[in-house]
């Protein structure tokens, strides 16, 4: 019985954790407490099975093992990107996107839901967390979409689902941690994840296109005495024709000789900075050049269009790393608050508290995540997970299925911090032992989390909606009607549709790796391709083979002499009436040495 379980003591101890895990047990001391009761098994055990390799000594490595993740410069970015999240959605910055861009899509059937897509995902590349995004989205839009007759559950699956890219749209929390754990280039993770990212949220509108064709009552456009800001389209296309201008003429001429990736950065700074001057000069002289459309489209669009460059492009283009480009966000969203007169102290207080408990909350997972890890290794955890994946069906493809549905599954349960330190280090092994590229494994994982954020009835995007929805009828003080309560069951249906596009997103990621890989450089050497060729001295004619180039015919005019030794005597047998050099006399060395 006793060698029974030291045998299988790896999936006891895995069982057992993430039962306590399910059951709701705080994460950090459920990892802490397994790690440690499973030790001192381990231990009592290591005499019976040579498979566990665990002893007392052992112990003293855990503070070094926590002073290395307070060591990791990568995780720092975590609290940078909160910091400017929050300082971001506490300067009501997502309720003038949501009003500026309903405003801009107004005329449109659906305008509502292009504009919650399109600031879902701005919110996704300034704030990084997905209950920020749906919390703020929920408590502007819902009560705008259901005054305007929206449908309540497209209204709360569009809400929902936008609230989720935060998963997956740089710069994210999730991919700055899977890139940690998988121990490859945030930057990589970041430029492997941006192509999916805006395939996704271009599925997004095309399904609220979509419904509109079939619904178009479920989703009518803004009626004209809302659209306040009017018309002006063609003045906005006029600005962004003139800001391209501006860029392209920069581009070549006063930044021509920089480096390629600066110019682009100085370039495309400068059209902002003009169209934005420019647009704040028309306001603050009323020069009516732009139409109001136009102007407040380019004021309000602009600043954290600048902060999600300012944070990503100096990432893509290698100029900062993702724990500078989290700082300079973090810098840029107190400036932008600043300059619009919201960043109070309370603002300022709410925010970094707030950064403070999301990363304890991460520090301390970690901490037990090294705790759990020391002892599942030491039983060779590692070992049977490994063995256990690499013997699936269907060899890369279905280990990428297999792994798919396990991670959704645990998704509907645990948190992603959750699953990316218990479960990624485990899968990630398996994955490299097959050839499989850990970014591509970690953008699959990624939107798999995202769906599963997604997924009745644990998903944590709809208990986030449901936490703000109203839970009964309620009176609208702008249209002074009584609006019915947004039910439960409208949000699980409203989710049912963007579920299945991020299923079709799964696969089509797994079936084209293309899609993620391209973040590899395309000139790349394969060293069994690689022609070593020794170089030769002299001549090449008449080479007799030698690497070194020796001559086959020895004549003088053939190169008796090395190449840069003229003047020395001439190599070989002398000529005919030439007397050869005496050789230099040798010391007897069988005799003691004379000091006369």
């Amino acid at each position: 019985m006793i060698d029974l379980i030291a045998h299988n003591l790896a999936p006891i101890m895995f069982t057992c954790v993430m039962a306590m895990l399910l059951i709701g047990y705080p994460v950090a001391f459920t990892l802490a407490a397994g790690g440690l009761f499973f030790f001192v098994i381990g231990v009592e055990l290591s005499s019976v099975s040579s498979e566990i390799r665990l002893f007392w000594p052992l112990l003293q490595s855990h503070p070094e093992r926590i002073y290395g993740i307070m060591y990791n410069d990568t995780l720092l970015a975590v609290p940078f990107f909160t910091f400017m999240g929050l300082i971001l959605e506490r300067s009501r910055m997502a309720e003038d996107l949501l009003d500026t861009i309903g405003q801009l899509f107004g005329p449109v059937r659906g305008g509502l839901a292009y504009a919650v897509v399109l600031v879902g995902a701005l919110l996704a590349a300034t704030t990084g967390v997905v209950a920020a995004s749906v919390i703020a989205m929920g408590l502007i839009s819902l009560p705008i979409m259901m005054r305007y007759n929206y449908n309540g559950s497209f209204a709360t699956g569009a809400i929902a689902a936008s609230g989720t890219l935060a998963q997956i749209v740089p710069p994210s929390l999730v991919l700055i941690v899977m890139a940690d754990q998988l121990g490859r280039s945030v930057g990589d993770m970041y430029v492997g994840a941006l192509l999916p990212a805006l395939i996704i949220v271009g599925i997004y509108c095309v399904l609220v296109f979509a419904i509109t064709l079939v619904r178009p009552q479920w989703a009518p456009a803004l009626p004209p005495e809302i659209r306040t800001l009017g018309g002006g389209v063609w003045s906005l296309v006029a600005v962004l024709a003139a800001a391209v201008a501006v860029y392209l003429a920069t581009y070549h001429t006063i930044f021509a000789d920089m480096r390629g990736e600066v110019r682009m950065v100085w370039a495309a700074t400068t059209a902002t900075l003009v169209t934005l001057a420019f647009s704040l000069a028309n306001r603050h002289f009323k020069l009516g050049i732009l139409s109001r459309l136009a102007e407040q489209v380019v004021i309000v669009l602009i600043p954290p269009l600048a902060l999600i460059f300012l944070v990503l492009g100096t990432i893509f283009l290698g100029i900062a790393t993702p724990t500078e480009g989290g700082a300079m966000g973090a810098a840029g969203a107190l400036v932008m608050a600043l300059v619009k007169r919201r960043l109070t102290l309370t603002v300022l207080k709410q925010a970094l508290d707030a950064t403070t408990k999301l990363s304890a909350f991460v520090m301390f997972i970690l901490i037990g995540a090294r705790v759990f890890g020391l002892t599942f290794y030491g039983i060779n955890g590692n070992v049977w997970i490994e063995e256990l994946l690499l013997s699936l069906p269907g060899g890369e493809t279905g280990f990428l299925i297999t792994v798919t549905i396990i991670v959704f599954i645990l998704g509907c349960f645990l948190d992603f911090f959750e699953i990316a330190f218990i479960m990624v280090p485990l899968l990630a092994p398996a994955a490299e032992t097959l050839g499989i590229d850990l970014i591509w494994f970690g953008v699959i994982l990624g939107i798999n989390l995202q769906t599963s954020f997604l997924t009745p009835p644990f998903g944590f995007s709809l208990f986030y909606l449901r936490s703000i929805a109203p839970m009964k009828a309620w009176k609208d003080e702008v249209s002074g009607r009584l609006l019915p309560a947004v039910r439960t069951a409208e949000i699980y249906r409203g989710a049912v549709p963007f579920i299945i596009v991020q299923f079709l997103m799964i696969l089509l990621v797994i079936a084209f790796p293309g899609l993620v890989t391209h973040y590899k450089s395309e000139n790349v050497v394969d060293p069994s391709e690689v022609e070593i060729t020794i170089p030769t001295f002299g001549d090449q004619d008449g080479l007799d083979g030698s690497p070194f180039g020796a001559p086959a015919d020895r004549g003088e005019e053939d190169g008796q002499q090395l190449p840069g030794l003229e003047g020395l005597p001439p190599l070989g047998a002398p000529e005919d009436g030439e007397e050869a050099p005496s050789a230099p006399p040798v010391d007897d060395l069988s005799q003691p040495p004379s000091f006369d």
